[in-house]
């Protein structure tokens, strides 16, 4: 069975049953009791149009539902009988579903639960593995998901910003039990960009491709980090490099610039450098300065400060720091990396240290850990 193509399909049925009287939450639940059994039934029985298939035994679930729960007896009404088989309408609802999907009444991790079960074709039990949650907390939170926006109507204009959001979210979450979030998050991203002309899109799109181009290189085989600079460039996916920047290109040369794109061109310049020491480092700080203007986030200047240690000089680095709220997520990391490239090995060991115990994960634990015992190993000698 071929469970990409199934996965691929589900949006335009959603879509499908909707457009025929099914209110969201409803079609949602028939959706995916036909993907369930086409995964039963396919195996041994493919069918010759996959999608009419699917249409036709979502929408029988649907008017099953509907014809069992003696309280939804006046909406029977409404909905159509049974349509004659034959193959199903071309319209492609896909981005209606996005849009719905990221509505903003929405937080963001109902809004990508929902995004990737109703556009995404995943089960529940999938993306609770994918989030390291019981199926039962997911399964509570796309129930609520669908409620929320089950009054929307379908034809609403929808904000392109925030499913862009959402699939960043989406892909950033990388890789858990047996679904690949970012390669999920690509394949929708590019669904998107084939309906949308918008050069955000593809910037994110490209932004994807170039982080996604060096995954096998960011942990060791023990799973522990490896920073940037350090990586094995002759392991990145050069074609996964080349589509990136060809779209991104593209993407800036209507001249609509925007965070996604300007962080995608940062990448790119990563990309670009052959080795660590020939990156680009001028041309950098001019992109972040660049997204700190589109989105005056304290981030950006976070990671304009690394850059400019890079660019300028460790102090002028330590300087930009300085203007910064310490409580930023990862400030006491970089101001251990830039001491360290200042020379000042004591501070930055007790920084690297102190960076440890606020590490978001386990594995940027170990490596912050593992800087502070090299710098204290060199102090005593």
């Amino acid at each position: 069975m071929d469970e990409v193509l199934l996965r691929s399909l589900t949006p335009t049925v959603l879509g499908i049953l909707v457009r025929r009287g099914a209110d969201f939450a409803a079609a949602e639940d028939a959706v995916q009791d036909a993907l369930l059994e086409a995964a039963r039934v396919w195996p041994a029985d493919p069918p010759r149009d996959a999608k009419s298939w699917l249409v036709t035994v979502a929408w029988r679930k649907f008017l099953d539902q509907v014809r069992a729960d003696a309280a939804r007896r006046r909406r029977e009404n409404r909905v159509e009988e049974e349509p004659a088989p034959g193959p199903a309408p071309a319209v492609d609802d896909t981005l209606q579903l996005y849009f719905l999907c990221a509505h903003p009444s929405l937080t963001p991790s109902s809004a990508v639960a929902l995004t990737l079960r109703a556009v995404g074709g995943l089960t529940t039990r999938q993306i609770a593995q994918a989030y390291l949650v019981p199926e039962a907390t997911m399964a509570q939170r796309i129930s609520r998901a669908k409620r929320t926006v089950s009054g929307v109507r379908f034809d609403q204009p929808g904000d392109v910003a925030t499913v862009l959001r959402v699939l960043y979210l989406v892909f950033n979450e990388g890789y858990s039990g047996d679904i690949d979030l970012a390669a999920e998050a690509i394949r929708l991203t590019r669904q998107l960009a084939a309906q949308v002309d918008h050069p955000e899109v593809a910037g994110l799109l490209a932004l994807m491709l170039l982080h996604h181009a060096r995954r096998a290189t960011r942990t060791a085989p023990d799973g522990s980090l490896v920073p940037l600079a350090a990586q094995d460039r002759g392991r990145w996916d050069t074609e996964l490099i080349a589509e990136g920047v060809r779209i991104l290109q593209a993407a800036l040369a209507r001249d609509r610039l925007g965070e996604f794109q300007a962080q995608a061109a940062i990448a790119a310049l990563h990309a670009d450098a052959p080795t660590a020491e020939e990156t680009d480092w001028v041309q950098i700080v001019e992109w972040y300065d660049e997204l700190a203007r589109l989105t005056d986030s304290p981030i950006v200047r976070l990671n304009r400060a690394v850059a400019l240690g890079e660019a300028d000089g460790p102090r002028a680095g330590l300087a930009a720091l300085a203007a910064l709220d310490t409580a930023l997520p990862r400030h006491t990391a970089v101001a251990a990396y830039l001491h360290e490239r200042d020379g000042d090995l004591v501070t930055a060991a007790r920084l690297y240290a102190e960076a440890a115990g606020k590490a978001p994960s386990l594995a940027e634990r170990d490596y912050l850990t593992r800087q502070a015992a090299r710098l204290n190993a060199l102090h005593r000698h």
